[in-house]
């Protein structure tokens, strides 16, 4: 079964293809992405590699983990599933709740 990973800490600079060059010396690379902002293409400084084995995806961690990457330490670790969050919504007066806004009156 795939393991998904997290890695924190990249530089800007780093791309989809270096971070896959840098896991595939411990195995077959399922998907790999580094997360970008959606409006202006500049990496989050963060991603994640899905590995195809867990024992190779558990050897990647423990090689990885506190390592540099361009002289910034990276942090390497099994992903956590993404939590629900509140969408922001700025027709209901922010994240969620009252269809009227923020700004009730009482009269």
């Amino acid at each position: 079964m795939a393991k998904k990973l997290y890695v924190g800490g990249l530089p800007y600079s780093v791309t989809n293809a270096q971070l896959e060059e840098i896991f595939s010396k411990f195995g077959k690379i399922v998907s790999c992405a580094v997360i970008t902002d959606r409006y202006s293409g500049q990496s989050k400084g963060f991603g994640f590699v899905e590995m195809e084995n867990d024992a190779e995806a558990d050897e990647a961690i423990a090689k990885l983990n506190d390592t540099e990457v361009e002289g910034r330490k990276i942090i390497v670790n099994v992903a956590r599933p993404k939590e629900d969050r509140p969408r922001f919504d700025n027709r209901q007066g922010g994240f969620g709740g009252d269809s009227r806004g923020s700004r009730r009156s009482f009269h």
